[in-house]
């Protein structure tokens, strides 16, 4: 259990960096170019580059306090974070007719479900 929990982290993370890398580093009308960046079109540059901190943070929350041993109770709440983070993005794929992306997007959100479940309950940091 420990193993899959720690691989179903080590993708969200890996998901959460280079999106956040890409929201925070390419400009906003080069990702309204691409199929699924449509939504920044109508998105503030402003926010679309905090999207892509607040990525690039999840990634770095998801591993580092586990890693690191220093509040590992961070990893499971930056789980739920993600959780949040996912069903915006459903939704807002959803408005958008982009049903391959909700599809995608509720891959990453049933993994971060398994992530908080998991370190939250039967496979804690702490207490081992």
């Amino acid at each position: 259990m420990n193993l899959t929990l720690w691989i179903a982290t080590g993708l969200l993370a890996a998901v959460a960096l280079v999106g956040g890398i890409t929201k925070a580093f390419v400009p906003k009308e080069k990702l309204a170019d691409q199929h699924g960046g449509e939504w920044t079109q109508d998105a503030g540059v402003g926010f679309v580059k905090t999207l892509g901190a607040l990525e690039i943070l999840a990634a770095v929350g998801l591993t580092l306090p586990a890693v690191l041993d220093i509040a590992p109770v961070m990893v499971p709440v930056t789980a739920v974070c993600w959780i949040l983070l996912m069903a915006g993005a459903m939704i807002t794929h959803g408005r958008l007719g982009q049903f391959m992306f909700v599809m995608l997007n509720s891959v990453y959100f049933a993994l971060a479900v398994f992530v908080a479940w998991g370190r939250f309950g039967p496979q804690p940091f702490t207490g081992q």
